[in-house]
């Protein structure tokens, strides 16, 4: 495990090659089945409910009666999700030709919002788990196997091409920590500190 800044990063993070390649998946990570949608942090909660306004417009009918009935956003605090139309799409897909994208990303990059879209969503396929300490890890999916091979063949780590969600979660200082230890991991260059479970790599602390 590698520790950042009190962050535990697990150490496939930093050696995954990555980038998204939505021709061949036609965002699939939007649609997984399971009856869950996005994890929603407790602060996200009103940043939904401020963008809908902008965001109803782009999505489907379909999609709008499940959000008149149903509501914004499932669960309780701690542990809120958007909901899932039968158990598969996020309710905030919205089509373009056969690939599924986000509503509400859409809105934001329209400049109609201020807020991008849930944490959750914009680190994929990085997932986050709180228990004391923020732990990071990479979570694989067969849907993404295009990615992890466009990633491969362009070169693109991971912690790259997910710059822009990670600078959003912890800041600048604690990216440029991290891709100081995504080279050291790469080149077998971190110092090794004994830990109850097992090795851990430890560099820096937030600026």
């Amino acid at each position: 495990m590698v520790v950042i800044a009190e962050v535990m990063v697990d150490p496939s993070v930093a050696t995954t090659n990555f980038s998204c390649d939505l021709t061949a998946c036609h965002g699939a990570c939007c649609c997984t089945a399971g009856g869950r949608g996005a994890a929603l942090e407790d602060e996200e909660i009103l940043e939904v409910e401020k963008a809908y306004s902008a965001v109803e417009k782009y999505l489907s009918e379909k999609h709008r009666n499940v959000l008149q009935k149903s509501g914004l956003y499932v669960g309780c605090p701690g542990d809120y999700t958007t909901l899932c139309v039968e158990g598969r799409e996020c309710v905030f897909v919205t089509y373009e030709g056969p690939i599924a994208k986000c509503a509400l990303e859409k809105a934001f990059v329209n400049g109609e919002t201020s807020w991008r879209k849930p944490i959750s969503c914009n680190l994929f396929p990085l997932r986050l788990r709180k228990s004391g300490k923020d732990l990071l890890w990479y979570e694989w999916i067969p849907e993404c196997i295009p990615a992890v091979k466009r990633g491969d063949r362009e070169g693109i780590p991971l912690t790259g091409f997910l710059r822009e969600a990670l600078v959003r979660k912890y800041g600048v200082g604690w990216y440029e920590q991290l891709s100081a230890a995504v080279s050291a991991v790469r080149h077998n260059d971190f110092r090794e500190e004994a830990s109850p479970n097992g090795p851990t790599y430890r560099l820096g602390t937030i600026q």
